[in-house]
């Protein structure tokens, strides 16, 4: 018979640099989930990727006290700012300069990644999505 189910717990957190502390610990402890063993597994899980790199994470709570999760790709904004080598976007996107610049080929290549967890239906359709992302922080989308 399967598990029931109670819920599910949306967080976003730096890959292998999960702590018990906020909002781990309350998040998962008010479920009554043991917080020590998510923290290992979610490390393990994201060892690959660049420490520090913000990754959405699902995290399915059981009635039995147990969890599964799933990972999800980083959001747009933080490959957008990676593409652009800035810090932060706009505080006042559409008015005054441009913060940044980014190509439509290298939207292109986020859309690769970012593929799985987009709702589009194709390629071009996310580097679309992408665009508008691009633009609501101050950046300037330009060919190439």
């Amino acid at each position: 018979m399967a598990k029931k189910i109670v819920g599910y717990i949306k967080l976003q957190i730096p890959a292998g640099k999960a702590n018990p502390s906020p909002p781990v610990g309350p998040a998962l402890g008010q479920r009554g989930l043991n917080i020590m063993q998510f923290v290992k597994e979610f490390n393990a899980a994201t060892q690959g990727m660049e420490p520090g790199t913000p990754t959405p994470v699902v995290i399915t709570a059981y009635s039995d006290r147990t969890f599964s999760f799933i990972t999800k790709t980083p959001p747009n904004t933080y490959f957008l700012l990676k593409a652009a080598k800035l810090e932060k976007g706009s505080q006042t996107p559409g008015k005054g300069g441009a913060v940044g610049r980014v190509t439509k080929s290298q939207l292109a290549e986020i859309a690769k990644v970012k593929m799985k967890d987009m709702n589009c239906v194709d390629e071009a359709a996310a580097v679309r999505m992408l665009a508008g992302s691009a633009r609501a922080m101050g950046m300037v989308v330009v060919e190439g």
